[in-house]
């Protein structure tokens, strides 16, 4: 819509200023780390931060909630329905592109209405990312590094000032009655190109391919030997989906009391990589080896959303790289299963 300037000096006012107004959430550290948390002051929040241990994805799609309760034979729906908006600062751009499919997944078809409903309550001021945040960060391979669209407000760091491109009205909002923002000129729009000119070289490609080939890539491979040694590594945790701002696998079960009168139904977090996950009636498990397991899980990031929703999976967050005790890494599996295939065309053998 418009771009605004702020001077830094001018930004803890503004924090406070959205305190008074909103639920407001940012990364803060804890323990050596980072989480998304709410904060109440521009002291508390760390926009310097590298990655937060879980996604801001917990905001909208949290671990646990009622979908209804019953009583007495009559049912409602608990659908939330909060006082104040939540306004969400400082979100990356990698966990932005994955909050763009859960939109997307989460209103296609039959439309989820409690996500729905507490999306529509949150305003997004994502930040541009100049540097990466880990090691284990390919944000650039799969495209994320930059986004254009799904913000109220964005943020650039441009030294002693942020740029603020604004996104949407809600966005506008947050802005509203806040005197210390002015007009950008054409040197603050010089600054900012050459300031997002200026990362692209600190983040280095890991892939060894170009990524849009990456469901071709699966799909040759569904039979490849390295899913076996995948499993046979994993010690099916879980951990890798528990860390995934895209994943959205759930349980459904029902707290009944004692006397089976009254009760609620739940939706819980759940995980493809546990060993229980895909457990059916008659003792029957349609993904019973880790290998299996493994396969749908990078299937489903560098393939299947593509294919259902449009867009890629995995943003290259390195979340799930970090959190995996035996190293299982989706740079690892995609260059592995690369250099497979570019051996077999060859005729070359194989090793592990």
């Amino acid at each position: 819509m418009s771009f605004k300037i702020m001077k830094k000096a001018s930004f803890p006012d503004w924090v406070a200023h959205l305190c008074q107004r909103f639920q407001v959430y940012g990364p803060k550290p804890l323990h050596g780390q980072y989480i998304f948390d709410e904060i109440h002051s521009v002291e508390e929040l760390a926009l310097d931060y590298t990655m937060t241990v879980l996604p801001p994805k917990k905001l909208v799609l949290p671990d646990k909630e009622e979908l209804l309760h019953f009583k007495g034979g009559q049912a409602e729906a608990a659908i939330e329905k909060p006082v104040r908006q939540n306004v969400i600062l400082g979100m990356h751009t990698c966990d932005m592109h994955a909050l763009l499919l859960m939109d997307r997944v989460h209103s296609t078809g039959y439309a989820d209405q409690h996500y729905l409903a507490r999306r529509e309550n949150t305003i997004i001021v994502s930040l541009e990312c100049l540097k990466p945040c880990t090691e284990h960060s390919f944000c650039k391979d799969m495209g994320t590094l930059s986004i254009s669209e799904n913000y109220d407000l964005h943020l650039t760091d441009l030294g002693d000032d942020y740029a603020i491109d604004i996104g949407s009205e809600k966005g506008a909002l947050l802005l509203e009655g806040f005197a210390a923002i002015w007009e950008p000129t054409s040197d603050d729009y010089q600054r900012v190109n050459r300031v997002v000119a200026e990362k692209w070289p600190r983040f280095p490609y890991r892939v060894d391919f170009d990524t849009t080939d990456l469901p071709s890539l699966l799909s040759t491979s569904y039979s490849s030997d390295y899913w076996d040694e995948l499993g046979d590594r994993c010690l099916a945790c879980g951990m890798c989906t528990q860390v995934c701002p895209t994943c959205y696998c759930f349980n459904v079960v029902d707290e009944v009391d004692f006397t089976l009168s009254a009760g609620k139904r739940i939706r819980v977090r759940d995980s493809c990589q546990v060993d229980e996950f895909a457990a059916v009636a008659g003792g029957h498990n349609f993904r019973k080896s880790r290998a299996a397991r493994q396969r749908h899980r990078f299937f489903r990031k560098g393939k299947y959303q593509i294919e259902a929703y449009g867009l890629i999976g995995c943003v290259g967050c390195g979340r799930c790289a970090q959190a995996c005790l035996v190293h299982i890494t989706p740079v690892d599996t995609f260059n592995q299963l690369h250099l497979r295939r570019s051996r077999s065309y060859k005729g070359e053998a194989v090793k592990p």
